[in-house]
């Protein structure tokens, strides 16, 4: 458990996030979309925002099941942009339930999301130091290569600084600033 905190983290619930999510490497499919659709949810807004949601995303996208929300059709995608439990963003919406399809086709070739994320790294995460938070990077060339193959696959809302974020959240990068 971390004793030093980057300064995003300033209450139990994003204490919990940065000790029991944050960077911790997973290959759960299913956890790998949710912090996908996490992290699409996010561009422009905190990660505070979007965690302290996070139980009406479950609820509203199906605990994140990739068949059940690839069927969301646009009565489901009207009635989520008035679920006050989630961001009513309506292109992050439909970027959910597009992701949600790409992904079914992939799974129904026998490709997965863990496959294609952590194959960029040959299954090891990468581990970044830096000395000040001022350091860290918005996005790098891998995250701009993924963002790049994802959207040549028909994934939306995956640019490169959501891309970062989301190697960073899932673990494929682990990264210690000096100053936490």
């Amino acid at each position: 458990m971390a004793t030093d905190y980057p300064s995003w983290v300033d209450d139990s619930l994003m204490k919990d996030y940065y000790d029991n999510y944050w960077d911790q490497p997973t290959h759960d499919e299913r956890c790998l979309y949710e912090m996908l659709c996490l992290e699409l949810f996010q561009a422009g807004l905190t990660w505070k925002t979007v965690w302290k949601k996070r139980k009406g995303f479950e609820r509203a996208f199906a605990n994140f099941d990739v068949d059940q929300v690839a069927a969301f059709g646009e009565e489901q995608a009207a009635a989520l942009k008035q679920d006050t439990g989630i961001i009513r963003n309506r292109l992050k919406i439909q970027a959910t339930i597009n992701n949600a399809q790409v992904l079914q086709k992939w799974h129904q070739n026998g490709k997965s999301l863990n496959d294609f994320i952590w194959g960029y790294v040959d299954g090891k995460s990468r581990m970044f130091h830096y000395q000040s938070s001022t350091d860290l990077p918005a996005s790098d060339e891998l995250s701009k290569k993924i963002s790049k193959d994802m959207k040549k696959a028909g994934f939306r809302f995956v640019g490169p600084t959501i891309i970062f974020s989301y190697l960073c959240a899932v673990g494929i990068y682990q990264v210690k600033v000096d100053e936490w």
